[in-house]
């Protein structure tokens, strides 16, 4: 299937590894030109050659810290036009919502909601007025089935859910679309580091922790980046312009409700 992508400029934020860069892959292989972005210079590197290497794109590397209006700024700066926009970010941690302080729901809320919608705010009407632009935000499972541990990861999230529903009527006749897609056991570094802390809790083997994880899952194993990075990349294509202000969740069938 030919996505209408090649020669598009994508951002792809905190993509030096993870769900990020799988999405820079897929995107860099339908032959758009991609800008990555991290703040570990190495390996933000690392990943930049290995993108090149994989997939023959040009890439850029963006090395700033999302979490800061300076950072946020830097990369404006160093990429003010893309096409396409990935919001993506490091979690908040899990833990006891009783016990979360003021700075942890400071911290969540500007590094899950207030850094995505600025580059929205940013990128979206440069978008409308080439009247092209695909946005997605990768957000997280818990915004549509919250789990008390991850309160700070639910209503941060669940705050930007909110604005992009109503930004994506806005502008959905320019051309613009606006989706996020809500992973959920994706075998990343950040599922690996789920699997350790339910293996503390349970004083049980990581292997063991692994086990009871993937049978809380419909299709019993982890999704790859690879499938989320897939869906990624369709919803960024010009063949998904009618899609537009959707949870588009990547569980492996996991999720109960209707909607």
């Amino acid at each position: 299937m030919n996505l209408g992508i090649a020669g598009r400029h994508a951002l792809i934020c905190a993509s030096s590894k993870g769900l990020g860069l799988a999405c820079a892959t897929a995107l860099a292989q339908e032959g758009c030109e991609v800008t990555i972005n991290g703040r570990d210079a190495q390996a933000l590197e690392s990943a930049a050659q290995q993108l090149r290497k994989l997939t023959g794109a040009r890439v850029t590397a963006i090395q700033a810290d999302l979490n800061t209006v300076q950072g946020r700024e830097q990369i404006i700066a160093a990429c003010p036009a893309p096409d396409i926009l990935v919001n993506n970010n490091a979690g908040p941690p899990p833990g006891d919502w009783a016990s979360f302080t003021r700075e942890d729901w400071l911290g969540a809320v500007e590094s899950n909601m207030l850094a995505p919608i600025a580059l929205i705010q940013a990128y979206v009407p440069g978008m409308r007025a080439r009247r092209f632009g695909r946005v997605v935000n990768i957000t997280s499972a818990m915004v549509k089935a919250p789990l008390v541990h991850m309160s700070l990861s639910t209503t941060a999230r669940a705050g930007l859910t909110a604005f992009c529903k109503a930004v994506s009527r806005d502008v959905a006749a320019d051309n613009v679309t606006i989706n996020n897609l809500l992973p959920e056991r994706i075998d990343t570094g950040r599922q690996q580091f789920m699997i350790e802390r339910r293996a503390r809790l349970d004083g049980v083997s990581l292997e063991q922790a692994r086990h009871t994880i993937t049978q809380t899952i419909a299709a019993r194993r982890f999704g790859t980046p690879e499938e989320f990075a897939a869906t990624c990349a369709y919803l960024c294509s010009d063949l998904a312009g009618f899609i537009s202000g959707q949870n588009v969740q990547v569980d492996g069938g996991t999720y109960a409700g209707l909607m």
